[in-house]
């Protein structure tokens, strides 16, 4: 007798989970009962798209506008819960998280890393990545509301922006040596980087969800 697969738990909902109004953002996703620490709560559903046509449906955005329902999975595919979603696309991010977001076989699931009582609002930390084309005004544009005494006010990680580079000067009848330095790589899978979109300016701004991180909102 062949031995049986094992089946993987419908987690697309949650009984553990409300969603309504949040004094964070927008929606929130809020304790139904007391869940324990390490409680797996729902999985991260979407339409699964490629990084291109991630780009293409969001390239039109305002620069300024930070909501977007985009996670990536792996280097070929992203979860866009725009489409499709459930309410794992309304957990909201926090300096001092609750929950934590994990990929495992291509998927991806909202999990509790401490006692949460009812009632209680449940987050988790985006650390939407950082790029060097990214605009002046990004911190602006990704502000962190969370509330927590010690908040980096930022969803951005790392927390520091890296300086600009300055262009070196020619001195007269000196040849400037070109100096080179390692192309910083580029977070995807297990850690959840966005990737670049179409246009320069409009892919600084359309980040998608890490490992790491979060969505944006």
């Amino acid at each position: 007798m062949a031995a049986s697969s094992r089946v993987e738990p419908d987690l697309t909902t949650s009984e553990l989970i409300e969603v309504r109004r949040s004094d964070v953002h927008g929606l929130g996703v809020f304790a139904a009962k007391r869940i324990p620490k390490g409680t797996r709560i729902i999985e991260y559903v979407g339409e699964r798209v490629s990084h291109d046509e991630a780009d293409r449906r969001y390239e039109e955005k305002d620069a300024n506008d930070s909501h977007t329902f985009l996670f990536i999975v792996d280097s070929k595919t992203v979860i866009d819960a725009g489409v499709d979603g459930n309410d794992a696309r309304f957990f909201n991010h926090s300096c001092d998280p609750n929950c934590e977001s994990t990929v495992e076989k291509r998927r991806v699931y909202i999990e509790a890393v401490r006692d949460i009582e009812a009632g209680a609002e449940l987050t988790y930390d985006y650390q939407i990545q950082r790029e060097d084309d990214d605009p002046d005004n990004i911190d602006e544009v990704f502000a962190c509301r969370c509330g927590f005494p010690q908040c980096r006010g930022t969803m951005l990680w790392p927390t520091e922006r890296k300086p600009k580079r300055k262009k070196a000067q020619k001195k007269a009848k000196t040849v400037a040596k070109k100096k080179t330095t390692a192309a910083s790589k580029k977070s995807t899978t297990a850690t959840r980087k966005k990737t670049k979109t179409a246009a320069k300016q409009k892919r600084s701004t359309l980040k998608k969800k890490s490992k790491r991180g979060g969505r944006r909102r």
